[in-house]
């Protein structure tokens, strides 16, 4: 197997013999927001990739732009809070604040250089050549040119508001990544130099269509996806750059220039002190538009005046004034993958729909055996079905829900509310503080609440980031419970990019486990253990590193100890720590990290047992599976929980065991063992820090761990 370096050498720090014979070595971890970087430098390499196609590169390209975003606005920023305050590190790398920073600087400016250069010297020209034309004002006819000044002059203008800064009107609030123009101006009259801002309009769209063969029909057209087969797009800041001499007559405009600002936007909710949880989180989502400043995005060609005016009025240090050449704000070029051009991407697949949720008694079957489902490849409808079914049947008497991120339009939410309406019992517990999503949770939470839904917000200290929906049924019988438990949102947008797995069981002691939970989450109870399932903060770490142990006294007695992990991320310091531990004893451990992996895989003496790899390719890895051979009968959870504090300390996680021995094979033999496997879109993580990414040798069958599963799951 063939590999290629993608990341530069991590820093290493000094620590001594007792120090790695204890765990407490600080070059036995890795720092989380370095690591972060390494994964987003991933995403971009997908992006670099030559054979994927034209618009499946500007897809992940953008992706990488949003994740960066993300990252300043909650990472970044919490580093620069611990760096001013001068706290000491509490992480395991021992890495301080300020070398964090500056490795941060370090290497995000060199992903920019490679994205920006990805765009300006390859993407946009290959558009182009496929009839996908981004050009500038100045590259338009003359004819297209005219059609655009009426189109300015009616249409965007009246929107625009010009705002002077100076001693009479003070600096003007930045919204949090707003694209905005600072400009220059010399006034005609008294020869004085004034400055001034102007904020581009968000509410309308950024990519104007203009039709290169006829004129268009009415301004409407500019903005609509219409495939852009005849038509030039230009950027509605070219659109007003070519027209800032009208917004401020009398004055000459000496110098303009684009630039963007990122916003702390980790707001903490003082939840004890706050006497209603949904009026806290209404506050937040203000104040988040508006924290301090933690990064400053400038176009490249931006005046020196410019830019220290910007500095100086914003009070931001260099270290955070980052160049930007090509368009700012890149994230919103994701848009332009919706348009209709099928041959620039990858060709769409059909999910199956397994025959129970169509055909027959779905709660019999439930009652005979579990059934698990696996999104993308299976269709999430499976779930809507499910609730949908709960809703309107008759003997369903109660059901009870929690919403993390549930989307736009929700069908989720309307089954709840239909159910709702027919006389049923029904309980969503809303995670009003699920990071971005908070207006939409808070808009569908006082929805449900006007239809009579019994609405609860949740724990004090705690996010509710469980994937549950507990039915309660009335048979001949008596009372019956039907749960589903899922690793990923009930969202079906991100059900189709995301790749996760949902159990449905009526297996008594899960649904007895999930009653109980939920009444932990809505009223005043509190259990210290479960039947089955593993709930944090009360015992999923405890149970996790029990298993771990366990794996490694079965392994000393009778061999063939493995532990294989695929999850998110793996931060929590007990975990790796027992995980190196059981490397050492010699347990064959192989973990699938998609994203931050805090343990350094490959350590003479410590690690060199353990593996680590990542995929990123066509859907976001986001399934949860931690899996323990247990002397050949095999042990195996599924759910919502990484392996990071926050969420084994605060947050509400499930992990469910796989009960069925057939289901349970299947997962560890045909899923894991597959994805595992894979040499097409994998990086191996290298002792030094360092990923690889991987491919076939030449003897060797190239392996893409998701076009398998597409193929298996294929109807």
């Amino acid at each position: 197997m063939s590999s290629k370096k993608t990341a530069a050498t991590y820093p290493e720090q000094g620590c001594s013999p007792e120090e790695i014979k204890d765990l407490d070595c600080p070059n036995l971890y890795l720092n989380r927001e370095i690591n972060w970087l390494d994964f987003d430098a991933k995403v971009l390499e997908v992006a670099e990739e030559p054979s994927l196609p034209l618009l499946e590169r500007l897809k992940f390209l953008s992706i990488f732009y949003n994740n960066l975003d993300e990252f300043f606005m909650v990472r970044v920023a919490n580093v620069m809070r611990q760096c001013s305050s001068g706290a000491v590190t509490t992480s395991p790398d021992r890495l301080p604040p300020s070398r964090v920073l500056a490795e941060i600087r370090r290497r995000t400016v060199m992903l920019l250089d490679r994205a920006q250069t990805c765009w300006r010297k390859r993407l946009a020209p290959q558009l182009t050549e496929r009839n996908v034309r981004l050009v500038r004002y100045r590259q338009l006819r003359e004819k297209q040119r005219h059609f655009l000044e009426g189109y300015f002059r009616n249409e965007i203008y009246p929107i625009l508001t010009p705002q002077a800064i100076d001693p009479g009107h003070p600096f003007p609030t930045i919204s949090n990544t707003s694209i905005n123009f600072v400009v220059q101006l010399c006034d005609k009259r008294d020869g004085m130099i004034r400055f001034a801002r102007l904020k581009c309009p968000n509410n309308v769209s950024r990519f104007i269509f203009v039709p290169q063969s006829k004129e268009a029909k009415n301004y409407a057209s500019l903005g609509v996806d219409t495939g852009a087969r005849d038509e030039d797009i230009v950027l509605l800041e070219d659109l007003i750059a070519e027209h800032l001499g009208e917004l401020f007559p009398g004055n000459e405009v000496l110098s303009a220039g684009l630039f963007r600002i990122t916003r702390n936007t980790d707001v903490e909710i003082e939840e004890d002190e706050a006497d209603d949880l949904l009026e806290a989180v209404k506050d937040l989502v203000d104040q988040r538009r508006f924290g301090n400043v933690v990064r400053l995005e400038v176009a490249h060609g931006m005046a020196v005046e410019l830019r220290k005016f910007l500095t100086d009025h914003l009070g931001v240090r260099p270290f955070q004034v980052y160049r930007i050449k090509g368009p700012l704000a890149f994230s919103e070029f994701m848009a332009l993958y919706g348009l209709d051009r099928p041959r620039l991407k990858t060709p769409p697949f059909q999910s199956s729909m397994p025959a129970v949720f169509t055909e027959g008694d779905l709660y019999a079957s439930l009652q005979k055996r579990d059934i698990l489902v696996y999104h993308p490849y299976e269709s999430f409808s499976s779930v809507l079905e499910f609730l949908r079914r709960s809703s309107e049947d008759p003997g369903v008497v109660a059901i009870k829900q929690t919403l993390y991120r549930v989307g736009n339009d929700s069908p989720i939410v309307r089954a709840l509310i239909e159910a709702r309406r027919r006389g049923k019992q029904v309980t969503a517990v809303v995670e009003l503080k699920a990071r971005f999503d908070e207006e939409r949770n808070i808009n569908w939470a006082e929805e449900m609440e006007k239809e009579g839904v019994n609405v609860v917000y949740g724990l004090v200290g705690m996010k509710i980031h469980a994937k549950l929906c507990l039915v309660v049924r009335r048979e001949a019988d008596g009372v019956r419970r039907y749960v589903h438990i899922g690793t990923g949102n009930y969202n079906p947008s991100s059900a189709k990019l995301y790749t996760d797995m949902g159990l449905f069981t009526s297996n008594q002691d899960i649904c007895a486990d999930v009653t109980d939970l939920f009444n932990v989450m809505t009223g005043y109870a509190h259990l210290e253990s479960y039947r089955r399932i593993l709930v944090s903060p009360v015992s999923m770490r405890s149970s996790l590193l029990a298993l771990i142990d366990r794996e490694v006294t079965l392994h000393q007695q009778h061999g063939h100890g493995e532990i294989v992990f695929k999850c998110n991320q793996l931060v929590d310091k007990e975990i790796i720590r027992a995980l190196y531990r059981a490397s050492m004893a010699g347990v064959k451990i192989r973990l699938q990290i998609r994203g931050i992996c805090c343990l350094r895989p490959g350590v003479p003496g410590v690690s060199e047992n353990i593996t680590v790899t990542s995929i990123v390719g066509r859907f976001l890895e986001h399934s949860r599976l931690y899996w323990f051979n247990a002397d050949g009968e095999g042990s195996l959870y599924i759910g919502s929980a990484d392996l990071m504090p926050r969420n084994l300390d605060r947050r509400i996680e499930v992990l469910t065991p796989i009960l069925d021995p057939k289901l349970r094979r299947m997962l560890r033999d045909e899923i894991l063992e597959t994805h595992l496997r894979d040499n097409m879109q994998a990086w191996a993580l290298q002792s030094d820090a360092t990923y690889l990414r991987l491919s076939p040798a030449s003897e060797e069958q190239g392996i893409n761990s998701q076009e398998i599963m597409i193929q298996r799951y294929a109807r």
